[in-house]
């Protein structure tokens, strides 16, 4: 099992966080953290702190993904790719509860996911509703963002793999600054269920304003395949 390699993997991400057109005409873009030439890429990504197991249908389990800047310059307009590949291929957009919080608000922001046409799920963290802008990562300070992960109870049990992609929105483009290293995880069926079975304790997503709409568009740019070059190079 593997995800798909950072060439392909671009297309999805970066079309998960693209801004609509009216965002596009107003709002003023970040100064680019990634430079023409750079091999590298501008932020490092790491996952710790999550659980082994989720018990489909129980509750969430927390894990942080910390955003690092290699750069000597700030980093505005970041937004985080989840990106879910189980081994069965049968895990649904539907069956992942995912909210990430940010410095600036007490309650979590949710994350819808969509499926690409190789049966692996996308979700941004993006939440236009709440009027959510982005991470601003600065130079020498690491940024820790809390994620909260749970999945329903129909979930069927298997091995999964999460990584996040790291992307600097600017305007009607974007960046793709950072990803990830795997995190390894299992779902099994809650205690005297059996997997695949709903129940009264089902979870269910809460409300995601337009992010549904871009992951939407995610989904489609993937069936154009990939592109080819530095990943941190700025592409339309």
């Amino acid at each position: 099992m593997r995800l798909r390699t950072p060439a392909s993997l671009f297309l999805a991400v970066l079309a998960a966080v693209l801004p609509t057109e009216a965002q596009a005409r107003t709002e003023a873009p970040p100064p680019a953290c990634a430079t023409e030439g750079d091999i590298d890429f501008p932020l490092t990504a790491r996952i710790h702190g999550g659980p082994d197991t989720y018990a489909a249908g129980g509750g969430h389990g927390t894990w942080y993904l910390q955003l690092t800047n290699t750069t000597d310059r700030s980093c505005g307009g970041i937004h985080p790719v989840v990106v879910l590949v189980d081994d069965k291929r049968e895990l649904r957009a539907s069956q992942p509860v995912l909210e990430f919080y940010a410095p600036d608000r007490e309650q979590p922001h949710p994350v819808r996911f969509e499926t690409t046409d190789e049966d692996e799920l996308v979700g941004a963290f993006v939440d236009e509703h709440a009027g959510f802008e982005g991470f601003t990562v600065e130079p020498g300070r690491p940024l820790t963002v809390k994620v909260r992960l749970a999945f329903t109870s129909d979930a069927v049990a298997g091995e999964v793999v999460a990584q996040a992609a790291v992307v600097q929105r600017r305007e009607d483009d974007g960046d793709w600054v950072g990803q990830s290293d795997d995190y390894r995880f299992r779902i099994e069926p809650a205690p005297g269920k059996k997997a695949g079975a709903t129940g009264p304790d089902e979870l269910a997503p809460t409300g995601v304003g337009t992010a549904g709409k871009l992951l939407t568009v995610a989904a489609v740019a993937l069936l154009t395949g990939g592109l080819a070059g530095t990943p941190a190079r700025r592409r339309r």
